[in-house]
């Protein structure tokens, strides 16, 4: 038996095996999922997931701070900032001071940003949302539960992220040049 073990190589190892393979190809399948949909997403309209993520907050939550962006998407309000400075120079969103506080700074788009989200595609996870909120309690929980642990394993526990599926930095260059 230990000589056919030696030659197949045992069950176990070759269920691992399988199993992390698995479990990488499925990872990968979710990233090339996330760089599709961000390709179409940057052809399309021109803006970067968090781009659109911070759009439709500033319109669902209307006059809104960027300290209250930055909570909603679980961004820095640092890494907001620097969107929000990208989406101003393309006039798709303005800021204003507030005239009660003086301290806060209120976000709201422009027409142009208002008409550009309304001809955006809906993010990739609002598929994702709507079929994961139809699953048992139970899978909810160890779908969460197991991501975690994988985010963990791949030293990821640390990192700035936002809800939104997009691949890359936050803060990518997305092809748009200030205009001179």
């Amino acid at each position: 038996m230990s000589n056919l073990n030696e030659r197949h190589g045992s069950q176990s190892g070759q269920t691992d095996s399988k199993s992390y393979e698995q479990v990488l190809v499925a990872l990968r399948r979710v990233i090339r999922a996330t760089d599709l949909h961000s390709k179409q997403l940057s052809k399309h309209v021109g803006l970067t997931g968090p781009q659109l993520l911070i759009m439709r907050t500033i319109r669902d939550l209307g006059e809104v701070t960027i300290g209250t962006i930055a909570d909603h998407v679980s961004l820095s309000q640092a890494t907001v900032t620097t969107i929000l400075d990208r989406l101003e120079l393309r006039e798709l969103v303005y800021r204003v001071r507030s005239t009660v506080d003086k301290r806060k700074v209120h976000a709201h788009l422009t027409e142009e940003g208002a008409e550009l989200l309304a001809r955006a595609p809906l993010p990739l996870q609002d598929n994702f949302i709507r079929k994961f909120q139809n699953l048992d309690q139970w899978e909810q929980t160890m779908i969460i539960s197991s991501l975690q642990r994988v985010a963990h394993m791949m030293d990821a526990d640390g990192l700035d992220a936002s809800p939104v599926l997009d691949v890359g930095s936050v803060l990518r260059e997305d092809g748009w040049q200030a205009k001179s």
